[in-house]
Formats: structure tokens, sequence, C-alpha cells
């Protein structure tokens, strides 16, 4: 049995959509963040030390990172949602999923930051908005007539570069970016997710 350990406003999310997608029984344990401080609950370092989410348990086995929850549960439950490893697909699949925890997070976890910002972090508004722009306009610009990354069908590629799309919308007050908003709006025709944001408005309201 997989348990996911699941915190509203998070990346958890993405994983939550995923098992959905896959259709394997799993269990999800719910976590709110606090309101003043927007931080999780000292509950999720009983999990794992570092208190955050997504975590699963599979077999036992207790795994953090949203990368290497994606990579396995797809390996183990759902290979058709990754490309033949021996295609070129494979190489691009492999670069979104890291692409969506590293180049991508940043720029808009950055924005997120700016809100909470205090006086002796004045660095932080004109970084964030150049590494954004070239963020969001380089993701914009890959998504330019397609409804999926990579072989034109959902991939984990997806899953993983789903949080980070949400965010660069949520800044994108202009509409610069439109093959985002684009991408956004088929993902979210998909049965697996309507279940999946369902199941965390039922807990969350």
């Amino acid at each position: 049995m997989i348990t996911l350990h699941h915190l509203n406003e998070s990346r958890s999310i993405r994983t939550l959509w995923l098992l959905e997608e896959m259709g394997v029984p799993y269990k999800a344990e719910f976590y709110t963040r606090d309101r003043a401080t927007h931080f999780a609950p000292e509950s999720l370092k009983a999990i794992h030390p570092l208190g955050k989410s997504p975590v699963i348990e599979l077999n036992g086995k207790v795994v953090a990172e949203s990368g290497a929850i994606t990579e396995i549960l797809i390996e183990r439950y759902a290979p058709h949602l990754a490309p033949a490893r021996d295609s070129d697909e494979y190489v691009e699949y492999l670069q979104w999923l890291h692409f969506s925890e590293s180049s991508a997070m940043l720029p808009p976890l950055l924005q997120v930051f700016m809100q909470r910002e205090t006086a002796e972090l004045v660095f932080l508004p004109s970084y964030a908005q150049a590494e954004g722009k070239k963020i969001f306009a380089y993701v914009n610009d890959q998504l330019e007539n397609k409804d999926y990354l990579v072989g034109g069908k959902l991939s984990g590629a997806d899953f993983m570069m789903y949080f980070v799309a949400e965010l660069i919308q949520r800044f994108d007050r202009k509409g610069e970016y439109p093959n985002i908003g684009k991408y956004l709006l088929n993902l979210k025709t998909l049965e697996s997710w309507k279940k999946a944001q369902a199941i965390e408005a039922s807990h969350y309201g």
C-alpha cells in the first residue's frame, strides 16, 4: 500500500494527481499549514526529518522529494507515463522532470516569498523579476502548439511541471504566457486531475 502525506498548497498536489491517474490503491494523510506562518505543521517531521511534503511510504520505506517520488511511482506502477528509455523522447522527459525542481522552481517561489518580504531583503524584487521572465518565457515557448510536454501524451514530466506552471500563471497578470495557460486548461480537463482537486477540496474546503 502507498501512503501519501499531503500538505495543502504544496507540491504534493502533483503526487496526489499522479496517484489518481495511475489508479492504484493508496491512502492519504492530510496536513494543514499554519495560518499565520504558512509553515507545515511539526507533525510532518514525525514522517520525515525535513517536515516537508510530498512524502510517501512505500512498502515500509519513506520516500521524499517530488522528482524521486514521481520516477519511482511511474517506474513501478505506470510505465506508460514515461517514454521508452532508449528513445530520444526519454532524454527530453528526464530534462523536464529535473527542470521543474531546479531551474524552473526558484523564480516563482521568489515571487511568493516577496509577498512576505522584509525591509532587509531588498535584492529580491529585481532578481526575481529578471530570473522569472527568463524561465517563464522559456516554458511558454516550449509549450507552443503542445498539449503535453513530451511526445504528445501525458507523462511524468507533466505531473512535475504542473505545479510550476500554476505558479507562473499566478503572476502572469498581463497574459504574457498564453501557451502556459492553454497547457494548464488542457491538464485540468483530465479526470485524474479533477479527482485530485476534489479530494484536496474535501479536506481543506
